[in-house]
């Protein structure tokens, strides 16, 4: 007997039944991608309405296969409901290069494991050159012209976000897409050189191509015009956590990464059982990756309708503002992922500090609740609770 959340716990195919609703699939099926989202199948008695789609996975997304690595992308064609931010899986090997590039949306970037060297300059000329691994970020606002290359050690593997829903990795400035639609002679004219000096250019797009695996950092520095007055890179992972009984909270925004203009991010872990509290978000809508462990999330977006999710490693999540919602780590293993948002600023609101903060009298009038509920709320938000 399948019980809520359609989960069976054997080898038999969920069905659509919880307790005494609903009945078997006796048509067409798909039992593998059913049982990844068992609260769609049997949604919790809680859900009611119609609450658009909030999940997608990079599984389902088309890969663009390259000689040094490969990409994907989630934006607001894989899922419309995402109109602020989207998102590039990237892998690039030992010596691969996403090629000298720069894109009309900001790119912010989370290095899921290896390392990279990165490379820019600014408007005026100022030149940055960083490597960059596991847990560190990168910022370039637009326009900002970069690299990306794999380092020994097997490469790298990384989230990009952009703050465009519509963006498309099609649509990037490539160098040598640039220099392929250029004639010759405006070549020769603009670097001062013969036009034989180009003979040998790309006929298109590189993209993400293989090159030698770069040595020490050190002998790749340029000077430039000089240094950025604010730094691309940020250590992530070097950050003092907030640290709770049910898990960890990292936040990433303009006032830790001044770089990082557009984008905010927070790196949540959550012990199995515990739970991402029930809050809401301020400002803008949120954006979610999935690093590992399994989750459960149930959105609220008001007028009676509510609809849970489940998530595992490399899905997306989407809520739009200003929905309320909670996140369970229901697996057997530390639940991470990314929360992302187009601000300079992290900015949520607690349940439970909310109730707490108000004059309980009050409180108690609208949920028939014991002042000992109350009291136990702490003063201090608690974003991860544990199980």
């Amino acid at each position: 007997m399948t019980g809520e959340h359609g989960r069976t716990g054997s080898s038999t195919p969920p069905q659509p039944i919880s307790g005494t609703l609903g009945a078997s699939i006796i048509g067409p099926s798909n039992p593998a991608r059913e049982a990844q989202n068992p609260d769609t199948l049997v949604p919790p008695r809680q859900d009611h309405g119609t609450v658009p789609n909030l999940r997608w996975s990079f599984a389902d997304s088309h890969m663009h296969l390259a000689p040094g690595g490969w990409g994907r992308q989630t934006t607001a064609r894989e899922l419309p409901v995402s109109t602020e931010i989207a998102g590039v899986s990237m892998r690039l090997k030992a010596g691969g290069v996403r090629e000298l590039h720069w894109h009309k949306a900001a790119e912010w970037a989370y290095m899921l494991k290896g390392r990279a060297r990165i490379t820019a300059i600014d408007q005026d000329g100022r030149a940055f050159q960083d490597d960059v691994g596991e847990g560190d970020l990168w910022y370039f606002g637009a326009g900002i012209p970069h690299s990306i290359q794999g380092l020994e050690g097997g490469g790298c593997e990384f989230l990009l976000v952009f703050d465009d829903g519509n963006f498309s990795e099609e649509e990037t400035f490539l160098l040598t897409d640039w220099l392929a639609h250029t004639p010759k002679d405006v070549l020769a004219k603009n670097f001062g050189v013969p036009e034989s000096a180009f003979a040998r250019i790309p006929e298109k797009e590189l993209w993400i191509f293989q090159a030698a695996v770069p040595g020490p950092l050190a002998a790749d520095r340029v000077v430039g015009a000089g240094p950025v007055p604010l730094t691309f890179s940020h250590r992530m992972m070097a950050q003092e956590p907030i640290r709770m009984k049910g898990g960890t909270v990292r936040i990433t925004d303009s006032s830790v990464f001044p770089a990082s203009k557009t984008i905010a991010a927070a790196l949540v872990e959550v012990e199995p059982g515990g739970m991402r509290e029930l809050h809401w978000h301020t400002n803008v809508d949120e954006w979610q990756f999935y690093i590992s462990g399994e989750a459960r999330m149930t959105v609220f977006a008001s007028v009676n309708n509510a609809r849970t999710f489940d998530f595992q490693a490399g899905d997306v999540g989407a809520v739009p503002f200003p929905m309320g919602h909670y996140i369970e780590s229901i697996g057997n293993t530390t639940l991470r992922f990314l929360e992302i948002f187009r601000s300079d600023h992290f900015a949520d609101v607690s349940l439970a500090q909310w109730l707490a903060f108000t004059p309980h009298e009050l409180v108690r009038a609208h949920l028939n609740i014991d002042e000992s509920v109350l009291a136990k709320i702490p003063a201090r938000k608690t974003p991860v609770v544990p199980g």
